[in-house]
């Protein structure tokens, strides 16, 4: 394991940490905008979303280069956009869509 990925892990914990606890240090945020509140809701879908596509999607090759990818992760991602868009629910049908999509794909082989 590289040291890179340890200071990695900690740059995105500062980064990401703010955003999520300000519900809990923040007495009275109820009382914010909606449009504020919409857009702090967001922010953890957001952050989960930017992960797993660069996990995705930039692959790092074993001579140390990296490359571009795009393969059955992107399609189950958009179909789990697509589903958020069509039901307004995040977890029970969009995730599981998209896990059984590239869980099946890697089974049959395709990816």
């Amino acid at each position: 394991m590289s040291l890179d990925l340890v200071a990695l892990a900690v740059l995105m914990a500062a980064v990401t940490y703010p955003s999520r606890s300000i519900p809990l240090l923040a007495p009275g945020i109820e009382r914010l905008p909606p449009v504020v509140l919409g857009y702090l809701r967001l922010v953890g879908p957001a952050v989960l979303a930017s992960l797993a596509a660069a996990n995705a999607l930039v692959l790092v090759e074993p001579d140390g280069s990296t490359t571009f990818h795009v393969g059955i992760e992107a399609a189950a991602v958009a179909i789990a956009v697509a589903i958020v868009a069509w039901r307004r629910s995040l977890l029970l049908p969009a995730i599981a869509v998209a896990v059984l999509v590239v869980a099946g794909a890697r089974a049959v082989g395709i990816a």
